[in-house]
């Protein structure tokens, strides 16, 4: 008798459960959520013995791309198994399906925006995309994708997009009042991007101001790594509006130099020695003398001690080192 009691007592509370879901849906909905977690790791897991994904190769730049978004899918298809377990309904049902659909939305918009690297990646070899402006891109294009799924988003929960873009724009223009030299530096880093002035990797000079390698060019100022390796940040209007030179352009290095000679040096030594500097020059692989580059040797001045030659030769680009050797 007792034990028909409690037994009795066990099977109300099991079909009693939690605000009227038996346990056993219950029960049911947490496995198929643990195995929706399982899945997703195995999917976004890696062998610490090769560093490769155990489903796919590590050089795949897309796929690798796409490991976290595709790991979000079981979850999103478990989610939805268990709306269908669950006896929801009303709100409660409606507000279940609604968070469905968010996922899915979320999977795919992360999907999309994961994707931009890689795909930026693959147009770099373009001679019009430069590293800047793929960085640039792949950032602008993040966010839009992003903005444009929240946009989504909200509108399966009901929330209308419109009149919150309209409070967003007054905002937007508070906002702008206060923040004039964001915006000019953003204007003034695409400028600078768009006349490719200059690239990361690029050594250039201000005359009096700055001289060294470019590291990074953002949104607002950019970054050049000094001689001594020390970082100098630089609004970008402050680099739009002045005279740059970019060493990364040179074409051919040019050597000018003066030698002096005794003055009991003859005319006849002075030609001869002019002709063999300048044989030297055409003929020596370390010097550039093709076109417009023909090198020069001459007297130039009959100074207060000496015979002043000029030199004026050309080099391929190369480094300072290699250039001062």
């Amino acid at each position: 008798m007792i034990m028909d009691s409690f037994i009795n007592l066990l099977s109300d509370v099991w079909n009693r459960g939690f605000y009227g879901v038996n346990l056993s849906d219950i029960i049911i909905s947490f496995i198929v959520l643990l195995t929706a977690f399982l899945l997703r790791g195995f999917i976004i897991a890696t062998d610490p013995s090769r560093g490769d994904y155990l489903w796919m190769p590590k050089d795949d730049k897309i796929l690798s791309a796409l490991e976290k978004p595709l790991g979000l899918v079981p979850v999103t298809i478990a989610l939805y198994i268990i709306t269908l377990i669950l006896p929801l309904s009303g709100t409660l049902g409606d507000s279940a399906t609604n968070i469905v659909k968010a996922f899915v939305v979320f999977t795919i918009f992360s999907a999309l925006a994961n994707s931009i690297k890689p795909i930026f990646e693959a147009l770099s070899t373009s001679s019009w995309l430069t590293a800047s402006m793929q960085m640039w891109l792949e950032r602008a294009s993040r966010a839009i994708v992003w903005i444009v799924g929240l946009g989504v988003i909200l509108d399966i929960f009901g929330i209308q997009i419109g009149p919150l873009v309209a409070g967003l724009g007054l905002f937007s223009v508070a906002v702008a009042l206060g923040a004039q030299d964001f915006f000019k530096n953003l204007i003034a880093g695409i400028l600078i991007i768009g006349e490719n002035r200059f690239q990361p990797g690029d050594r250039i000079q201000v005359s009096g101001k700055l001289h060294g390698m470019v590291d990074t060019i953002g949104f607002r100022s950019t970054v050049i790594r000094q001689f001594d390796t020390s970082p100098m940040i630089i609004p970008n209007k402050d680099l739009s509006d002045v005279i740059v030179i970019n060493h990364a352009g040179i074409t051919n290095r040019r050597l000018d130099w003066k030698i002096n000679l005794v003055y009991s040096t003859s005319v006849e030594q002075l030609e001869a020695i002019r002709s063999e500097i300048k044989d030297h020059i055409i003929k020596s692989d370390d010097f550039a003398s093709d076109g417009d580059l023909d090198p020069v040797v001459r007297v130039i001045e009959l100074g207060s001690s000496s015979i002043d030659m000029m030199i004026v030769c050309y080099s391929d680009p190369c480094s300072f080192a290699d250039f001062c050797k």
